[in-house]
């Protein structure tokens, strides 16, 4: 698809998105950027934008083939993809298998304790306050969403997506901790999957020893940033 860009639109901490000459769509670029703590510390990874445009890029086609429809379109370069132009929820979805970070903090949880049953939890898309932990209620209050059926529709979407990448990740030997989930509203008012699915977004941990190969290292000060992304992407394209 021939797409001209036009000038940026919004800056992340992870993306620029920018318009393009159709108001339909819009071009994502990746950045080598990286934050964490709610960009209380930040760095940079030369090259891991580029790995983690590949990687959203791969979970987004294996969604749509499983019936999830999301936002992408194409990937056009290295670092660049072309997605649908999306009004976003501020709800972050995030679903839990296994527990740690403010899971185990919050709850006394113990570290890398299996969840009986997927937990999906809401929080609030806000920096200023930290985006905090939200219920039903206050997603309605906050006027995140127009009705309760809208928040079942993206738990149920949060479990489908779960289900596939859990099955996805577990034949390339890596354990699904958790991940966040954003989504938008498009043309149509169709809800879609949206922003990326990365080690940036997931906590990826390998099966036999539990080495951490997402954000967490830079979280952490563990090293090897690149080299993870690297190991998330090679396992990805094994078939």
């Amino acid at each position: 698809m021939q797409v001209e860009q036009k000038e940026k639109l919004y800056e992340g901490k992870g993306k620029k998105l920018y318009k393009t000459n159709d108001e339909n769509f819009v071009l994502a670029e990746f950045k080598d950027d990286l934050t964490a703590f709610n960009a209380q510390k930040k760095g940079n990874e030369e090259g891991k934008g580029a790995l983690n445009c590949k990687i959203s890029s791969e979970i987004f086609k294996l969604l749509e083939k499983r019936g999830i429809k999301t936002h992408y379109v194409e990937t056009l370069a290295d670092n660049l993809m072309l997605c649908q132009f999306v009004e976003i929820i501020p709800i972050e979805v995030v679903v839990r298998n296994i527990a740690t970070g403010s899971l185990t903090k919050r709850l006394g949880i113990k570290e890398g304790e299996r969840l009986p049953f997927a937990l999906v939890e809401f929080y609030y898309k806000d920096d200023s306050l930290g985006d905090p932990l939200i219920n039903d209620e206050h997603a309605l209050i906050l006027g995140c969403v127009k009705s309760i059926e809208i928040l079942e529709h993206l738990r149920k979407i949060g479990r489908d997506v779960n289900e596939v990448l859990c099955e996805f990740f577990d034949r390339r030997n890596l354990m699904l901790v958790d991940f966040k989930l954003e989504f938008g509203l498009n043309q149509k008012n169709e809800i879609l999957v949206a922003d990326e699915i990365t080690p940036d977004s997931c906590r990826f941990w390998d099966k036999n020893s539990k080495e951490k190969l997402d954000k967490d290292r830079f979280r952490e000060d563990l090293g090897g940033v690149k080299m993870a992304y690297e190991e998330v992407l090679k396992r990805i394209l094994l078939g």
